[in-house]
């Protein structure tokens, strides 16, 4: 699975409305552009929700960081990046220029505590990363169970947006899960995912998603939803080493045991047809796009028999012959 990841922005603006009080045309002093960083004294200031343009320069001034706070209100001004400054703590060099500032508040490695959801990830992991953030593991699954969550949804399962979170001081872990759905619901191709279509409900679509977030790399999403879609028109059973996967809660497992296949669960698709009963994971924009806007085609099996290397047919005959090489392979460990 190709890992993305995407820098998650709340949703309450930081900068809004500016207003700062200037008198005559002088030029705001700035220190010159630091090449030597490494070697610069750093402090963690804290961001608070709903910060303003000139409340942050005012930080950035008292703690150091920059020569004044008019440069950096100014710089933000006219830098539209600077609305996606996240609230919650940033680890920032001292004495920099204002533009290095700015670049050092939109770096997510300078973020010393984040919450990071990774695509495909399962609800109980975002569980153990609110934990890891320094949320009881009670107040994290009182906050996974008591989500508001969208219409014909009854488990946050697949709704917890793959991102990077960072929160403001004093963030509930209630009001930190709520924003991971949120940023889902303000995703574009969630909102179409949720409006469903001709042949399944949204429930089904974000299910597919899911899927396909873990069957493929990305470049292959949209031939893993077609093959999900012939399947289940021909009602054959979608055999998907993913949905065991989910149940077993093991990753990084390309061999399924026959023994695994016949594990009693409503997300086994080895036993049960059609879709398991909720996604196995939150999927990324791609797997959204790709269970929405499948590759035409007649596939009904596809196998990577190497890394990179996935293939796709409408004959059983020439996925075997494929299987045989992927086991040639994995034994002589491609995959490791």
């Amino acid at each position: 699975m190709k890992v993305r990841l995407f820098v998650a922005l709340m949703s309450i603006a930081l900068l809004g409305t500016f207003y700062f009080a200037r008198s005559g045309p002088t030029v705001a002093p700035d220190f010159p552009t630091n090449v030597m960083i490494s070697d610069q004294s750093e402090v963690v200031i804290d961001i608070p929700n709903g910060s303003s343009g000139s409340e942050i320069a005012q930080l950035l001034f008292d703690n150091g960081v920059v020569k004044s706070a008019e440069v950096f209100f100014r710089l933000a001004v006219g830098d539209k990046r600077s609305e996606k400054i996240a609230p919650g703590n940033h680890r920032i060099s001292q004495n920099i220029s204002a533009r290095q500032a700015l670049e050092q508040l939109l770096d997510s490695d300078r973020i010393p505590n984040l919450i990071r959801i990774y695509e495909g990830g399962w609800k109980s992991e975002v569980i153990t990363a609110l934990v890891a953030y320094g949320f009881t593991k009670a107040d994290a699954s009182r906050a996974i169970a008591s989500a508001a969550l969208p219409k014909g949804f009854k488990d946050s399962e697949g709704l917890l947006f793959p991102a990077q979170y960072t929160f403001a001081s004093g963030t509930s872990a209630a009001q930190a899960v709520q924003a991971m759905i949120d940023r889902f619901m303000a995703e574009p191709i969630a909102l179409a995912l949720m409006t469903g279509d001709k042949e399944f409900s949204a429930m089904q679509l974000l299910t597919i998603a899911s899927i396909i977030q873990a069957e493929g790399n990305e470049k292959d999403f949209g031939k893993v939803s077609q093959v999900i879609r012939n399947r289940l028109k021909i009602g054959m059973p979608l055999q998907m080493d993913s949905t065991v996967h989910f149940v077993k809660k093991v990753r990084g497992e390309i061999f399924l045991s026959s023994k695994s296949t016949l594990i009693n669960s409503p997300y086994n698709t080895y036993k049960r047809y059609g879709l398991p009963p909720g996604p196995i994971g939150s999927p990324g924009v791609a797997a959204m796009t790709a269970a929405l806007e499948p590759v035409a085609g007649d596939w009904l099996y596809f196998i990577t028999v190497a890394p990179s290397d996935t293939r796709f047919t409408k004959s059983i005959d020439e996925f075997n012959t494929w299987k045989a090489l992927y086991v040639k392979n994995r034994k002589a460990g491609a995959f490791k």
